[in-house]
């Protein structure tokens, strides 16, 4: 969950105004080092990334976006769960992002049989879905403008934090990666 890409991915006049698949491919392979990945470190078995223990409460994301042809800079993000009576997180947060209003996003997840989670995000145009292995959460969801994005967070230790990488596709393309470390602040 943490920090999403807001408006900037899809505010991406470029590729809405006649920046063609035909000249997307051909730069293809001259853009896959544009924007560089942070390292993810391999899942590990324990502890185990409960998503809805850990984001119900209060959360504080710090995190440095990097988006094609534009310079890294900071997002925070802060965000307060609380359970619903069915069983679904409600993780209302606020995202600044350098040079742009803070936004307002919603997330509703819930875990519809262990270590696969179901729900909804503001930003998204449709579903979220989430697999944990370990302490690693995969979610998986389209923004709006057709943007993939996939984010993969790793559970700390402590369980007290989280590092959250958001890595989002157009075209197969990154265009975007987020590198985030989510910490849960108390109730």
């Amino acid at each position: 969950m943490g920090a999403m890409i807001t408006k900037r991915v899809g505010i991406f006049p470029a590729f809405r105004r006649g920046f063609g698949i035909a000249m997307i491919s051909a730069a293809a392979g001259l853009l896959a080092g544009c924007v560089p990945m942070p390292r993810i470190a391999r899942p590990a078995p324990a502890p185990r990334f409960d998503a809805i223990d850990f984001f119900t409460g209060h959360t504080e994301g710090q995190a440095s976006l990097k988006v094609i042809f534009g310079k890294r800079h900071p997002v925070a993000v802060h965000g307060m769960g609380v359970m619903d009576s069915d069983g679904t997180l409600l993780l209302d947060q606020i995202v600044e992002e350098a040079g742009q209003p803070p936004k307002k996003r919603q997330w509703r997840i819930r875990e519809t049989t262990p270590d696969h989670y179901a729900g909804t995000l503001s930003d998204a145009t449709g579903g979220v879905t989430g697999v944990t292995r370990g302490d690693r959460l995969v979610l998986r969801f389209t923004m709006k403008g057709g943007f993939q994005a996939k984010q993969l967070l790793t559970l700390r230790p402590d369980g007290k934090a989280a590092h959250n990488v958001l890595i989002v596709r157009k075209f197969g393309i990154t265009v975007a990666v987020l590198d985030e470390t989510i910490t849960w602040v108390g109730p």
